[in-house]
């Protein structure tokens, strides 16, 4: 976008954990204040319009000086990594091979097409039918895909209308999303973009909110992927193309204020790690598509992986005693307020958190779900608490409360990376007492000290962010990586195997400044952390969306 003519740009970072954001004065790039706030996700307008509020406030600039407001979200991905968003169907049309996607089910009938675009079967309408039929009580939206339809995309319309009649719900078309061959790939970027549409829907309309709460009425873009700008307004049809907005604009960040023109940047956040590569002072770009979570699409992107670890991964300790941290993520103790204290309910297995009513529910929208009534009157509780209250199976009562949370009407409080570093006095952003207090419980129960509890769950975290970026740099380099080559290499009694980084890292992110020194240690190479490292991503969002 052209932006020689606007004053000021936004860039926001509506990420897991925190929403970011930062003014830049044109032409000249300077940074003129920045603000981070906690992400409302039971409201995204409440935490992106407090965040802005507070930055125009920090800077004195008036709303209809800001011509243009640029966004990167990790919602996207967060929501693939966490298993989030919405109830798909697949439908598949023409011979192919089986293959496994985050669906509720998959079909594969008759029909498809040839290379030529002539129909290599007749369409199974009795069996596609029969598949909706089945199936519409218990998705949200449906995926279909048929043999050859970048060539010949008759099938998919037949059965995109088909499905309309018997059940009004969105229908997403391989042949609208991708034109390229490769049938499981176009699936998989349909699915995708399946669920992850009422993701964008509830964000697109928080951020409308947002900005017409403060006069914010300036242009909007948001950053796909592929370091490209999209109008906001077709981010709902576009969804999976936003899952790598985080790593696209850090890697912008990255570029912009990387001392060296090859590195990698490490964006540290408080759900997920997204590592993208800079060469010769550009982000890379996989025009053959990105692996989203374990799935192979045809999204274009900058190469990038994501890990679900971060500043508030949830560490837990099951009832055999192990620790695990991540993928999920949950409250840290040191930042809640209105958790009992973590002595009173923190231990092993369904003891492992705190569950409450989000703080702005409404009595009627917890009315017809028994867990969600009784956290509402009678507030925050344990599931083990909750499945001897309600007689229900730990299994039963695990897959509610993530229903729960994926719909944002729960807050899971629970020790974290946050936490440890509370304990270890590294950090001092919440209530230090608190996270001491659940340290103290989890190690006792492990039979070891405090500060060594707080070095495992560091550790771990750090062993998941090197791991991936070990996979990251051997993925571009030879196509395959060391932790499925070799998972346990670390715990080898036979061989003693090692990797040295060849290029520095950037880091990003509050929690970045604690991580990253450590591996960047193991690996023999440089952490730079460049001014404004903390917002970093809101900040090479303003500057792509500006540029």
């Amino acid at each position: 976008m052209k932006t020689d003519d606007l004053s000021y740009i936004i860039g926001i970072d509506a990420g897991g954990t925190y929403t970011d954001t930062v003014l830049v004065r044109r032409p000249e790039n300077k940074v003129v204040a920045t603000a981070k706030v906690p992400t409302t996700h039971h409201n995204l307008s409440l935490g992106i319009a407090g965040c802005l509020r507070k930055l125009l406030a920090n800077s004195g600039v008036r709303p209809d000086e800001v011509g243009l407001v640029a966004v990167s979200t990790t919602l996207a991905t967060n929501a693939v990594v966490e298993g989030k968003g919405a109830e798909v169907a697949l439908l598949v049309a023409g011979p192919a091979k089986h293959f496994r996607l985050p669906v509720v089910s998959t079909t594969f009938l008759r029909g498809g097409h040839n290379h030529l675009g002539e129909e290599q079967d007749k369409l199974d309408m009795e069996g596609l039918v029969d598949a909706v039929l089945r199936y519409r009580s218990h998705v949200d939206a449906y995926a279909v895909c048929s043999a050859m339809s970048i060539v010949n995309p008759a099938h998919e319309r037949i059965m995109e209308k088909a499905i309309s009649l018997i059940d009004p719900k969105p229908v997403f078309c391989s042949h609208e999303v991708s034109d390229r061959p490769g049938i499981m790939e176009r699936a998989a970027t349909s699915v995708l973009n399946a669920r992850l549409m009422p993701v964008m829907q509830d964000f697109l309309v928080g951020m409308q909110e947002a900005l017409a709460s403060l006069g914010l009425a300036g242009r909007v873009c948001i950053i796909r992927g592929d370091a490209q700008p999209m109008d906001i307004s077709q981010t709902h049809k576009q969804a999976a193309a936003t899952v790598a907005s985080g790593p696209a604009a850090t890697a912008w960040y990255g570029l912009s204020f990387s001392p060296v023109p090859d590195a990698l940047v490490v964006d540290v956040g408080g759900t997920t790690t997204d590592i993208t590569l800079i060469r010769n002072g550009r982000p890379v770009i996989d025009g053959q598509g990105s692996l989203i979570g374990e799935w192979l699409t045809h999204v274009d992107a900058v190469q990038m992986s994501t890990v679900g670890a971060g500043g508030d991964s949830h560490a837990a300790v099951n009832r055999q005693g192990m620790l695990s941290v991540g993928p999920g993520r949950v409250l840290p103790l040191a930042m809640s307020v209105l958790t009992p204290p973590p002595a009173q309910w923190i231990g092993r297995g369904l003891l492992d958190r705190c569950v409450m009513a989000e703080a702005d529910l409404a009595p009627d929208e917890a009315e017809h779900d028994k867990v969600l009534s009784y956290l509402l009157a009678h507030g925050p509780a344990t599931p083990e608490f909750l499945s001897e209250h309600f007689d229900m199976a730990e299994i039963t009562l695990v897959s509610h409360l993530k229903e729960l949370s994926q719909l944002h009407l729960i807050v899971e409080t629970g020790f974290t990376p946050t936490d440890a570093l509370h304990v270890l006095g590294l950090l001092e952003l919440g209530n230090r007492q608190a996270a001491v207090a659940g340290a103290e419980k989890l190690a006792s129960g492990l039979g070891i000290s405090v500060e060594d509890f707080c070095r495992q769950v560091l550790a771990s975290v750090e062993q998941k962010i090197e791991d991936a970026i070990l996979d990251h740099i051997l993925k571009i380099e030879t196509g395959k990586t060391v932790t499925a080559f070799f998972p346990n290499y670390r715990g080898s009694s036979l061989v003693d195997l090692r990797f040295l980084a060849r290029v520095p890292m950037v880091g990003i992110g509050a929690a970045a400044r604690y991580l990253l020194p450590g591996i960047a240690k193991r690996l023999e190479t440089e952490v730079f952390f460049p001014e404004h490292y903390e917002v970093g991503n809101a900040l090479g969002a303003a500057l792509m969306g500006g540029q």
